[in-house]
């Protein structure tokens, strides 16, 4: 059994999306970061870091948190969704980087700025705005001959895809992206990915574009 600590937050869903994925048992335990439930003793003795999410495998006697990491780890446990060598292994995490390094902190920002203070700090939202597209120009640009991030579903793209389910506060038009609102779509439609995406609690519905550049 694999305990599950975790928010509604995009690095949340990476790891409950991953875990449906795969198929494997996991126990969900609520931290509500709005009321600063990280930073209790509790779950500082999980996570010294107050971050979410965090995973502790009661079987492997892991505690582990980073949510690229536990994908990583989650991936080679089961030899699921990431090569055990060679390109695509590499390409893989490369990509888990880039969101790791670049999309998911840009977007961050981009959430601070646009969605929570708006009109507040004017060169900063211009700043992230643009950084904003240009992150999904070059998603769009590695997807557009090919289906997924990788040359198969992989956890590149579990990765990736709850920042681009933000893709309203980022005021993004997936419309301006045809590959990446393909990608998208594809992967809303996954069941595990619906299921997943309800950890730890149901928000609504995965938000789907107007789907004007399909007609």
């Amino acid at each position: 059994m694999i305990d599950l600590y975790t928010w509604i937050t995009p690095n949340g869903l990476k790891v409950s999306i991953a875990l449906e994925e795969l198929g494997l048992a996991y126990r969900t335990h609520t931290i509500d970061i709005t009321k600063g439930d990280q930073f209790d003793n509790e779950y500082l003795q999980i996570n010294p870091g107050g971050k979410i999410p965090a995973i502790v495998d009661r079987k492997a006697g892991l505690t582990l948190t980073e949510s690229s990491a536990i994908l990583i780890y989650l991936a080679d446990k089961t030899g699921r969704f990431l090569a055990k060598d060679g390109r695509a292994r590499h390409h893989t995490i490369e990509w888990l980087m880039w969101q790791t390094g670049s999309f998911g902190p840009t977007l961050g920002h981009a959430h601070y700025f646009l969605t929570y203070h708006p009109e507040q700090s004017p060169m900063a939202e211009e700043l992230f705005q643009n950084d904003t597209r240009r992150m999904y120009q070059t998603l769009n640009t590695r997807l557009k001959d090919r289906a997924y991030l990788i040359d198969e579903y992989s956890i590149a793209d579990m990765a990736v895809w709850p920042w681009v389910s933000r893709f309203e506060r980022h005021r993004v038009d997936l419309n301006e992206y045809p590959a990446v609102q393909r990608w998208y779509v594809n992967i809303a439609g996954r069941s595990a990915v619906e299921r997943g995406y309800r950890v730890p609690r149901v928000t609504g519905d995965i938000p789907l574009p107007d789907f004007r550049s399909l007609l």
